[in-house]
Order: C-alpha cells, then structure tokens, then sequence
C-alpha cells in the first residue's frame, strides 16, 4: 500500500475551499504540502486566495513543483459567463496555473446542453495556456445517461480534465460516476485528464479509482498531467501509510 500511498500523493490536488479561509489557513495548506514523502500536484484555494498561495509556495520553494489551481463559477455552477471571464482573468494574474470550473448542471438538467458548451468554450479561450478543469457535479446529475451527456460537452467545448464533483453536495466522486466519465474520455480518442474530487479520504478508496484508471484507461494515465485527486483528509492518510510527516521548516520569520 506504501507505493499506493506514494502515486497517489504526487497525484493529490490538496484542497482548502471554505468561504472562511484566510491568509494563514492558506499559508498552512502550502505547509503541508512540503511532506517528507512528496509533494502533491498542486493546491487549490479559492480565486481570491491564490496570491497567498504562490507566495507561501514560493517561501518553501515549491514554486516550480506544486502547481496553484482554484475554482470559479463556484460552488452552484449558475453563474453569467461574462462573470466567470472576468474571475478566471483575475485568477490567472494573481498567478494561478490550473482553472477548475463549474459546469452549469442546472441548466443541463434542465434540457439546455448550449449553455454548458458556451460558458467551457468560453472559459477555454480565457484560460488559453492554463489547465482547464470542467467540475461535472455527478451526484447532482444522478443518471448515467446525464453524466455522459454533460462529459461529452465539456470536451467537444475543450477541457483538459473531467472533475466528478465540487465536494459541497450530498453525493460526491462515486466509482459509478468515475467510470462513465472515464469511458467517455477513452471513448472520445483525445488525452483528457480526470479528477476525482469530493469524500475521499482514505489510500484504500483512492485505490478504486486508480483501478478504474488502469482498466478504462490505461496505466499511463495515471501521471499528475492526467490523473488527480481533490481532497483535504486524504494526505493524513497517505502520510500515515508512507510514514512521513509535513518537513519541519519554521517560515515565521520569512511571513
């Protein structure tokens, strides 16, 4: 479970996304991102914490390992897209690297499959040079036939990745959801990462996904640049199963 634990680590996308972070919480997300048994893939934050977050990684001198992502039209997906534009510009300059978007699965249950593919396309063109992840919100969309239909948008539309959930709704990534939206990946013939986000805590429920991976995928995507995990619990976990802990630096006098 240790080389388990390791892959996973370096695939983590270590989360913080409540509405009451601050500078500091955020300068101590980074921290535990500098662990003894690797980095993860990137932090996410929200828009306007993403500056803090380049600067606490650059004071660790992560800057060039752990990438920045957030998260826009955030958590209810119902925003304008003119809105979401103009906090992916905002985002990018403050230093973001990787855009996690919310698909407008309202509108899509709805009947209104142009809106999802206006508002990607639209943030597509915005983040041009930047990774683009399209957040589906499975549990809301339920069925099979509705997950498929709104991964189908997001990639005729241009996402780099496919993200299960925003981890703010009842249900978030299941293995059920995960292996719709990895068949359409597979099915669609283009190299198109998926995130699995939202209750997973454990080295053992990360196992299942990485599974699904090697079945639907193939063993080589499962690599930071096509294969993530969002989560905050999880590196407890891996840590614990790697036998590391976060590296003992004292930053107080470079804040």
């Amino acid at each position: 479970m240790q080389d388990t634990a390791r892959l996973v680590l370096s695939l983590l996308d270590l989360t913080s996304l409540d509405d009451t972070d601050t500078d500091e919480d955020i300068q101590r997300l980074c921290r535990r991102a500098n662990t003894k048994g690797g980095h993860p893939a990137a932090v996410c934050v929200l828009t306007h914490l993403v500056a803090q977050a380049r600067t606490a990684l650059a004071n660790l001198d992560l800057q060039d390992t752990v990438r920045v992502a957030t998260v826009v039209n955030f958590p209810e997906g119902d925003q304008s897209a003119d809105e979401v534009v103009d906090q992916i510009r905002a985002a990018l300059t403050s230093g973001a690297d990787e855009i996690d978007l919310v698909f407008p699965y309202r509108a899509l249950m709805s009947g209104d499959e142009r809106l999802g593919y206006h508002l990607v396309s639209r943030c597509r063109q915005a983040s041009s040079g930047h990774v683009l992840k399209v957040i589906l919100e499975t549990g809301e969309l339920k069925s099979s036939e509705l997950i498929r239909t709104a991964a189908e948008i997001a990639l005729a539309a241009g996402a780099d990745f496919l993200k299960t959930s925003t981890g703010k709704v009842a249900v978030n990534a299941t293995p059920e959801a995960a292996a719709v939206m990895m068949e359409t990946i597979r099915d669609s013939g283009r190299p198109v990462g998926f995130k699995a986000a939202g209750g997973i805590r454990t080295t053992e429920q990360a196992a299942v996904y990485l599974d699904l991976g090697r079945e639907i995928l193939g063993e080589q995507w499962l690599r930071p640049e096509r294969f993530r995990f969002g989560a905050s619990g999880l590196l407890d976990d891996l840590l614990q199963r790697l036998g590391s802990g976060v590296r003992p630096v004292d930053l107080r006098s470079r804040y």
